[in-house]
């Protein structure tokens, strides 16, 4: 509407006073009854005094008009529009006096800066400068241009360990991250999570805040050792009674229950028994799927067995950044086998148990892009989606792994015996996979090998020469082109269009469902503002990055939810808590929720299916 009515009074020439004098003050009086009429019918933003808001409204157009007057940069009337009017729209003479804007122009930007200065509090994101000279944002028109269908569903991811606390409450077992946290060194700040967000006692009051923000599911885990103390045997029917007790809340709040059966938290006295490269692991995990299916499954309908299971096995056997802190490659390979039997057995447990029971996955994916346009790079690119993003998805669906290794999958090393083909097969109902940011990999073939993959958290990837091992033999790291967040991950959100798109084509569109995207910024509460949480990098990079996944689903993709990572600020694992990424502030001194602009704006998301809110 905004562009219409400046092309309107640029080719109709609206009445102005005295257009013909030089005089800008002339101009002034329509800037300033625009700025009035506007700013009567915008809502002011939470938390910000009323009268500010109106004085910015009068004072900003005057100051950009000025601005626009004397330099014809347009800058300022840019960041007041929000990118409505793009700055090559306007032309500017030389003359030996300089740069001279005339009266027309002048004009234009004036009531352009007016309008831009009054939805100005509407805008509780912080947009770059230049957006469109920002590498890997996406356009403003996208943002303002994407809709998500009628019945998406919008939702908030969370996990046992981050959250939960109550370590060893009601009879819960010991798990391999109540070892690692209590372990001096591991952690940063050296703190655990046996408190975490409190959630085991105040899921009550967590379920009412999602509510609150329109959220329509809830993904979360359920903590083994919680259920199964030392990972076999009756279950533990205080743990389940916790679980029911939450599943029931969130029905009764009008959020769909999604269950993640596993999120990291292994029974430490399974780790004492070899732990996951111990294949007698895959029938204790289905034995433990059935106790949750048998208890759940009449109110929970959607489930996955694993969180990240390529993270499970390589982070903690290859690159021993997580429990139980292991570096051999060949217990990694063992590690993933016995993953992704216990992944098929599970499901069949489930499904025996429940019949109205899916079962879909959680698993971590990056869009890989070749360092170089070499057939080497490219070769190497697909071995690293195989690998990281597809390995266990290829087994679900179609009973093989995929080529990620150079040459044949070492199958001895991965304790693949004859038959494992037909265990391995069980397709899923619906995919689902994570979204933070991409990676950049080329080719280590012909170089001599050194050493493994180094990783800071799960996302921050850099390889010795030779790759990040002797069977992939590829090198992938994260670019820094683009923003990088307070957690250091680069924000590139083009790459949720392309792994979407990619995913779909690759295995016949399926339904699909983001189980985690997000990012860490570590906005506080504003004194100044009575508390509020502007946390308006966040708002942008889930504006971007959601238009990206719209724009996927306008082009065919089957997506039917969204899951935002993360509800709480939480424990964020070997970071501990100097990382935020939840919509809700969590103050870990008391407890106290604040819900973050973020959450605000998020759940208006939900309310409209739109992002222009």
């Amino acid at each position: 509407m905004l562009p219409k009515v400046i092309e309107l009074w640029q080719a109709h020439w609206l009445w102005v006073p005295d257009l013909s004098s030089p005089d800008p003050y002339h101009i002034l009086p329509i800037v300033f009854v625009l700025s009035m009429f506007l700013t009567q019918f915008l809502t002011p933003s939470p938390g910000v005094d009323q009268r500010q808001q109106r004085m910015l409204a009068f004072v900003m157009p005057v100051v950009f008009g000025f601005t626009t007057w004397n330099y014809g940069s347009g800058v300022a009337l840019y960041w007041a529009c929000g990118n409505l009017i793009g700055i090559a729209d306007f032309a500017v003479t030389f003359s030996e006096e300089g740069l001279i804007m005339n009266r027309r122009q002048f004009a234009a930007r004036s009531i352009a800066a007016a309008a831009g200065a009054a939805l100005y509090h509407r805008q509780s994101y912080a947009e770059p400068l230049f957006a469109d000279r920002t590498p890997g944002s996406v356009p403003e028109s996208l943002i303002q241009q994407a809709r998500f269908p009628e019945g998406f569903l919008w939702g908030t991811a969370t996990a046992s360990y981050q959250v939960e606390g109550a370590w060893n409450a009601d009879g819960k077992g010991e798990s391999i991250w109540d070892r690692f946290t209590h372990t001096p060194g591991k952690v940063r700040g050296g703190v655990t999570g046996d408190v975490a967000c409190d959630h085991y006692h105040l899921f009550p009051q967590d379920t009412a805040l999602a509510k609150r923000l329109n959220q329509k599911s809830y993904r979360f885990s359920i903590s083994w050792p919680r259920i199964q103390p030392v990972g076999t045997g009756a279950p533990n029917m205080k743990g389940l009674d916790h679980y029911s007790r939450l599943v029931d809340a969130l029905l009764e709040a009008g959020i769909r229950p999604w269950c993640t059966m596993y999120h990291w938290d292994l029974p430490q006295a399974l780790e004492d028994r070899g732990g996951w490269p111990n294949r007698d692991l895959a029938s204790y995990f289905a034995d433990y799927a059935g106790i949750l299916a048998r208890h759940l499954g009449d109110r929970i309908t959607v489930w996955a067995p694993f969180n990240m299971p390529w993270a499970i096995a390589f982070m903690g056997y290859a690159a021993g950044a997580f429990p139980p802190c292991r570096t051999s490659f060949s217990d990694f390979l063992k590690a993933a086998h016995t993953l992704a039997l216990a992944q098929a057995e599970a499901l069949r447990s489930v499904k025996a148990a429940s019949p109205k029971a899916t079962v879909g996955s959680a698993y971590e994916m990056a869009p890989a892009y070749p360092k170089t346009d070499s057939d080497d790079d490219r070769a190497a690119a697909a071995r690293y989606h195989a690998m990281n993003n597809v390995f266990f998805l290829e087994a679900a669906m179609h009973g093989r792994y995929p080529k990620a290794f150079i040459g044949e999958p070492p199958y001895e090393l991965m304790g693949f015996k004859a038959g494992d083909e037909k265990l391995l097969y069980a397709p899923l109902d619906w995919v689902g996979f994570h979204y933070y940011t991409r990676r950049f990999v080329s080719d280590a073939s012909k170089e001599r090998f050194l050493g493994g993959g180094n990783f800071s958290g799960t996302e921050i990837e850099s390889n010795a020469p030779g790759g990040r091992d002797s069977y992939t033999r590829f090198r992938a790291a994260m670019p820094t082109e683009g923003p990088l967040t307070d957690a250091g991950l680069e924000v590139w959100p083009r790459g949720m269009y392309d792994l979407v798109t990619q995913i779909s084509r690759e295995y016949n569109h399926p339904i699909i469902e983001i189980t985690e995207s997000g990012c860490g910024y570590l906005d506080g509460p504003d004194e100044e503002e009575n508390g509020r949480i502007p946390d308006g990098r966040r708002i942008q990079w889930y504006r971007e990055v959601l238009a990206e996944l719209a724009r996927a689903i306008t082009d065919g993709a089957r997506v039917r939810a969204f899951h935002a990572w993360t509800l709480l600020d939480n424990f964020q694992w070997a970071e501990g808590y100097t990382e935020r990424y939840g919509l809700i502030y969590t103050d870990f001194r008391n407890q106290k929720r604040t819900i973050k602009d973020s959450g605000f704006w998020y759940g208006r998301v939900a309310a409209s299916n739109r992002l222009n809110v």
